[in-house]
C-alpha cells in the first residue's frame, strides 16, 4: 500500500505541474493575441492622424473649399484627441478592458464609414471627429493593458512594438496617402482602412481579456469641462500660431492659447484637491515619481522634434526643392521604416541593459540630426534630406521605447491608467507645440524677407530658422538623458483575465 502511495504521489505532482504549465502557456498565448490585436488596431487609428495632410489640395478641389476650411480636417482631429484623452484615465478605471476596446473601435469604424460616404465637407468633418474619439481611447488602453499583462523582465520588447505604432504610423501617413491619391479618389483613404478596423473590432470583442477590475469612480463634470477648455484651447491655439500677420502670430492663435492656459491651471488645481479623495479625473500624483517626470520631459522634447520635422520637411521638399507630394512621401519613408525596424531590437536591449545606454546616444543623435537640418538650403541635394531624416529616425528609435517603458514602469500599478493618459496627452500637446514652433518661426521669417528675395529663397531661409530653434530645444534633452534609470520592481500583481 505504501509502495502504491509512493509511486502515485510523484505522478499526481507531475500531472499538476504539467497542467499548470499548460494553463500558463494558454494564458500567455491569449495575452499575446490580445496585445497583437491592440497593436494592429492602434496602428490603424494613429495612421489617420497624419493621413490627411497630403490630401488637402485634392479635398479643396473636390469639395470646393478654401485651405483654411480643409485644414480643419486635421485640426479638429487633434482637438478632439486633446479633449478626450485626459478623460481616458477615468474610463479605464470605471469600465472593463473589453468594453473600452469595443467602444473605441466602434467609434473609429463609424467615423471611418461616415468619412468614406461623406457628401460634403461638413459630414466629412463629423466623420473625422468621431474617428478621433476612438483614437484617443486606444492609445492609453494599449499602454495600460501591456503594463498589466507583460512581466517587467520583457516589457521593453513589447514597448518596442508600441514605439513602432506611435512613431512610425504618423511618419508613414503622408506617404500612404500620397500613394493612394496618385491612383485613387480621396475616399479610398477611408474605404481601405474600414475593413481592417472592422476585423480588429470583431477579433477584439472575442479575444481581448478584461485585465483590470472596474471600480465605481465618480465622474467630476467640472474637471471634464476644465480639461476640454484647457487642453482643447492649448491645441487649438497652437495649431493657429502659424497664421502670421506682419511677422507676428495672429490673435486667432494667442486668444485660445491664453484661455487654454487659464483652463489648464484651474484643471490642475482641481485635480490636486480631488486626488486627496482618490476621485481625480487625472491623478497628478504620478509626477511624484522622478523617473516618470524625467521621462515625460524627454518625451515632450522628442515629440516636438518628430512632429515639427514631419510638418516642415514636406514644405521644404515641395516648396523649395520642387518635388511632388508622392516623391516627398517616398523620400521620408525610409526614416519611418528604419524607426520601425530598430524598435524591437531597442526593446530587447532595454530589457538587458536598461534605458541610460540608449537614451544618452539617442538624444545626441536627435540633436545632431536637427543641427544637420539647419544646413538645408535652397540648393541642397536630396540625399541630405534623406540622410538627415534617417538619422533623426534612428535617434528617436533609441529614445521612445526606453522612455515609455521606464517612465510608466516607475508608477505603482494603480496609477497605470492615469500615467498612460498623461503620456498620451503630453504626446498630443508636444506634437502641437512642435508644429506651432516650427511653422510660426518659418512663417515669421518668410514674412520678414518678403520683397528682399524670391519666395523660394525666403522659404528656405524660414525653414533654416525653424530648424535652428528645434536644434536648440533638442539640446535640453541631453543632460536629462543621463538621469533616466531603469525603475526598481514595483511588485505589479499578476494579470486578471476572463
Amino acid at each position: 500500500m505504501s509502495e502504491a502511495t509512493s509511486v502515485s504521489a510523484p505522478t499526481s505532482s507531475t500531472s499538476s505541474t504539467e497542467a499548470a504549465d499548460l494553463e500558463e502557456k494558454r494564458i500567455g498565448a491569449r495575452n499575446t493575441l490580445a496585445i497583437t490585436i491592440l497593436l494592429v488596431s492602434t496602428f490603424v487609428v494613429i495612421l489617420n492622424e497624419t493621413i490627411m495632410s497630403v490630401a488637402i489640395p485634392h479635398l479643396m478641389g473636390d469639395l470646393g473649399i478654401e485651405a483654411s476650411a480643409a485644414q480643419w480636417l486635421t485640426t479638429a482631429f487633434l482637438l478632439t484627441m486633446a479633449i478626450v484623452i485626459p478623460i481616458t484615465g477615468f474610463l479605464l478605471q470605471r469600465f472593463s478592458t473589453r468594453s473600452i476596446f469595443i467602444t473605441a473601435m466602434s467609434l473609429f469604424s463609424a467615423g471611418t464609414l461616415i468619412a468614406a460616404v461623406a457628401p460634403g465637407f461638413e459630414v466629412l468633418l463629423v466623420g473625422r471627429i468621431v474617428q478621433a474619439s476612438g483614437t484617443a481611447i486606444m492609445i492609453p488602453l494599449l499602454f495600460t493593458t501591456v503594463l498589466t499583462l507583460v512581466p517587467e523582465r520583457s516589457r521593453g520588447r513589447v514597448m518596442g512594438n508600441i514605439s513602432i505604432v506611435i512613431s512610425v504610423a504618423p511618419a508613414i501617413g503622408p506617404t500612404l496617402s500620397g500613394l493612394i491619391l496618385s491612383v485613387l479618389d480621396w475616399r479610398w483613404m477611408f474605404i481601405l482602412v474600414l475593413p481592417i478596423a472592422l476585423i480588429a473590432l470583431v477579433l477584439g470583442a472575442v479575444r481581448i481579456p478584461n485585465v483590470t477590475e472596474p471600480r465605481k469612480t465618480p465622474l467630476d463634470m467640472v474637471s471634464v469641462v476644465l480639461s476640454a477648455i484647457g487642453f482643447g484651447g492649448l491645441v487649438y491655439g497652437l495649431s493657429n500660431l502659424g497664421e502670421v500677420e506682419g511677422g507676428i502670430a495672429s490673435v486667432s492663435g494667442w486668444s485660445p492659447l491664453a484661455i487654454g492656459a487659464a483652463g489648464l491651471v484651474l484643471f490642475v488645481l482641481r485635480q490636486l484637491r480631488l486626488q486627496r479623495s482618490n476621485i481625480a479625473l487625472l491623478d497628478l500624483r504620478t509626477f511624484r515619481s522622478r523617473g516618470f517626470s524625467l521621462s515625460i520631459a524627454m518625451i515632450m522634447i522628442s515629440m516636438v522634434a518628430l512632429f515639427g520635422t514631419i510638418i516642415l520637411l514636406p514644405i521644404y521638399t515641395q516648396s523649395v526643392l520642387g518635388l511632388d507630394a508622392l516623391t516627398t512621401g517616398l523620400l521620408l519613408l525610409p526614416g519611418g521604416l528604419v524607426m520601425g525596424l530598430l524598435a524591437p531590437f531597442v526593446g530587447r536591449f532595454y530589457d538587458k541593459h536598461g534605458p541610460t545606454v540608449l537614451v544618452v546616444p539617442g538624444s545626441i543623435v536627435v540633436s545632431g540630426a536637427l543641427w544637420f537640418m539647419t544646413m538645408l538650403g535652397e540648393n541642397s541635394v536630396i540625399w541630405m534630406v534623406l540622410a538627415a531624416h534617417v538619422a533623426l529616425s534612428v535617434g528617436l528609435a533609441l529614445l521612445f521605447t526606453p522612455l515609455f517603458t521606464a517612465g510608466l514602469a516607475s508608477l505603482k500599478p494603480d496609477m497605470y491608467s492615469h500615467g498612460s493618459a498623461i503620456v498620451s496627452t503630453v504626446q498630443q500637446l508636444a506634437g502641437a507645440v512642435g508644429i506651432a514652433v516650427f511653422i510660426t518661426v518659418m512663417s515669421a521669417r518668410v514674412t520678414a524677407l518678403e520683397g528682399e528675395m524670391s519666395v523660394v529663397a525666403a522659404t528656405a531661409e524660414g525653414i533654416h530658422a525653424a530648424f535652428i530653434y528645434g536644434a536648440i530645444i533638442s539640446l535640453v534633452a541631453i543632460p536629462i538623458a543621463f538621469l533616466i534609470r531603469k525603475p526598481a520592481s514595483n511588485g505589479a500583481p499578476a494579470p486578471v483575465g476572463h
